[in-house]
This record gives structure tokens, C-alpha cells and sequence, in this order.
């Protein structure tokens, strides 16, 4: 890992005045954002020939809507297991590009890699078993508050993230008004990134569409951690500064040109899926970030396709479990809502797109509206 490395060689090799590009945060962003595209678009082929060749491919399931299921059963067979390809070219371009005594970027790597393992379980478990299950939901879900308990732990008795206020909870809008959550920060955390894992879990099913939705929100994440990260802009804007937060630059930026490449072969029609493997991973890693620059809430605002396709299956179920078996919609998550109104596939993605930009804005401009 020290060979790859490339962050002390402007510590080491002073004398040569090129190398002191490296210590920018901003150059090294934009180069983990290459170098993570890179990596995937030029493995992706050889990736998907060997999960062909391995006969691992997603699993269709026949059961519920018939329409839906017309429209879909030829997808059936398409590799999976994609969110491999992603976690890797993130954790090599970080490797190459980030300062790995940070523990903040640690923090990430960690979370974003015991999601993937959980993703990986489960996939693995429906692949092995030839059936659509996979790990029990209830045992997902313990795992995932497990890790994000572990986050929240290590945050409140280890290394809380500012010297003032490091549990308090900052709202959106408002300038110094905060929610004191004392020990309930542990169980909070625990729900942010439990909550973002499987938000984004849920949007992944159709072809680009958490992609591009984790593209745009990466990016805007990205914008927050280098502001936070610097005593100028946060002090401006009247934000939280943490200390050796814009660090996470570089990981948010790995994270659009990993996804970016992944979009490459996931664009419709896919040739890859990034399953479970991938789906929590972003998620957890989306939430991480907003825990480690303590805007969490924002991350509702940001990521509001991945809320608005979560809520929907909350609301679906609870109408049906309490309205004697009515429906809200003809069919939840939100996408399949509109597949079944008669949307293209390809029409649902772009403006499902569309939408995850006008929320990134809109997180952005709450930075100003305080």
C-alpha cells in the first residue's frame, strides 16, 4: 500500500516543485475521479466476461405483476455482482490519491467496505441458493445498525468530530440552531446510514438509474465536504467546520468516477447489475459523508430520489397492511409506479436524473439560505 501511495511524495521530493501539486486537495480530487474511471471502464469488460463465465447472473423474479414482469424477464441472466467493480476502483484510486492518515477518509473506506460485504453476502446467498431471497431482510437489517452503531460509537467515546456541539444535530436553513441528541447520537447515526443504505438499495432497479442518482449526489457531496473542510468558506457560510473534513474530497470524487465508469456498461441496456454488492455500499458511504461533516439532514434534501423511493415503499405497505389491502400506487418503489403507468424505462431514469440534480441544487442553496 506504501508503493501506491502518492501523497508523501511532496513531502519527500520538496525540491522538486511539480510534485507540490499533490498536497492540493482539489487536483487530487479530480485525479481520484480519473483515476477511479480509468480503472473501471478498462477492467469493466473483462469483469463482466468473467461473471458470464462464472454463470453469475441476476435473478428475475416471475412472481407479482405479470406486465412487469414481461417487460423485464429479459434482463434475466445479466451479471451481477457489479458494486465490486465500484468499491474496488474507489479503494485503488484512494490508495493512490488520498491522505491515508486521515482517519476521517478511514472512516469511509471501513463503512463503504463492511456494506459491500453485506451486499456481497447477500447476493452470493441468492446466487448459491438459485433463489430470489438472500440473506433474511431482518438479518440485513440488524447488520447494517450494527455498523452504523459501531460509527456512532466510535464518533461519541473515541473521536468526536468538533470540540463543540459533536452530538448536537444541525438543521438546514437556520444558522446556530441546533438539536442536542447526547446519547442518542449512537442510535441516530445507526439510522442515517441504515437509512441511506437501503434507500439507495431501493432505487437500484432499473438500468442507470441509482447510478446516475449517486453520481449526482457523490458530487454534491463532494462541494460540502470541501467547504466544510476549510475555515474560510464554513466560517462565510456560518457552518460547522471539521477539521480534516475536506480530506473527504477526494473520497467523494473517487466515488462519482467509480460510479461513472460503472454507468459506462450499466447504461440501458446493462451488461452488468451492481446488486446488493453495490447498492449498499453507496448508500453507506453517501451517509458516512453526511455524518462526518455533520450534515445529515441535508442528505434528506440531496439525496431526495433515494427518500422519494423509500418513502414510497413505506407508504405502500403501511396503506396495505392498514387500509384493508389499498394501494397508494400501482406498484412500489416510485419507478415501477411509473413503468406500470406506461413510462419508458429509459424516460423514468433521465427525469428521475433530472430530479436528483434539482435536489442536489437545492441542498447546495441551503448553505446560503441560513
Amino acid at each position: 500500500m506504501a508503493l501506491l501511495y502518492l501523497f508523501p511524495l511532496s513531502k519527500i521530493y520538496e525540491g522538486l516543485g511539480f510534485l507540490n501539486v499533490l498536497q492540493y486537495i482539489s487536483f487530487r480530487s479530480a485525479m481520484a475521479a480519473v483515476t477511479a474511471m480509468f480503472i473501471g471502464v478498462l477492467i469493466g469488460p473483462y469483469f463482466i466476461r468473467w461473471l458470464q463465465l462464472m454463470n453469475i447472473g441476476q435473478t428475475i423474479r416471475g412472481e407479482g405483476v405479470k406486465e412487469l414482469y414481461e417487460r423485464h424477464k429479459k434482463k434475466s441472466g445479466t451479471p451481477t455482482m457489479g458494486g465490486t467493480l465500484i468499491v474496488a476502483a474507489v479503494s485503488i484510486s484512494m490508495m493512490l490519491w488520498g491522505n491515508l492518515s486521515n482517519h476521517l477518509v478511514w472512516t469511509c473506506l471501513i463503512v463503504m467496505w463492511a456494506m459491500a460485504a453485506l451486499g456481497f453476502l447477500d447476493d452470493y446467498t441468492k446466487l448459491a441458493e438459485k433463489k430470489y431471497k438472500g440473506v433474511r431482510a431482518r438479518q440485513k437489517l440488524i447488520v447494517q445498525l450494527a455498523i452504523g452503531s459501531a460509527l456512532g460509537f466510535a464518533l461519541y467515546f473515541i473521536h468526536p468530530l468538533v470540540p463543540e456541539r459533536p452530538f448536537d444535530l444541525s438543521l438546514p436553513f437556520f444558522k446556530n440552531i441546533f438539536i442536542p441528541l447526547g446519547f442518542l447520537y449512537i442510535p441516530f447515526v445507526a439510522l442515517v446510514i441504515t437509512g441511506s443504505s437501503n434507500a439507495v438499495n431501493l432505487t437500484d432497479g432499473l438500468d442507470g438509474l441509482a447510478s446516475g442518482c449517486v453520481i449526482v449526489a457523490s458530487m454534491a457531496f463532494a462541494a460540502l465536504t470541501y467547504i466544510v473542510g476549510r475555515t474560510d468558506t464554513s466560517n462565510y457560510l456560518d457552518i460547522l467546520y471539521i477539521a480534516h473534513s475536506g480530506e473527504l474530497t477526494v473520497f467523494a470524487m473517487s466515488l462519482v468516477g467509480a460510479t461513472m465508469a460503472f454507468l459506462w456498461y450499466n447504461a440501458h441496456p446493462a451488461q452488468i447489475f451492481m446488486g446488493d454488492t453495490g447498492s449498499l455500499a453507496l448508500g453507506g458511504a453517501l451517509g458516512t459523508l453526511a455524518v462526518l461533516i455533520k450534515q445529515e439532514l441535508l442528505l434528506l434534501i440531496i439525496g431526495g430520489v433515494f427518500v422519494m423511493e423509500a418513502l414510497s415503499v413505506i407508504l405502500q405497505v403501511t396503506s396495505y397492511r392498514y387500509r384493508g389491502g389499498k394501494r397508494i400506487f400501482l406498484m412500489a418503489p416510485l419507478h415501477h409506479h411509473f413503468e406500470m403507468k406506461g413510462w419508458k424505462e429509459t424516460t423514468i431514469v433521465t427525469r428521475f436524473w433530472i430530479l436528483a440534480a434539482v435536489f442536489a441544487f437545492l441542498g447546495l442553496a441551503t448553505l446560503k439560505l441560513r
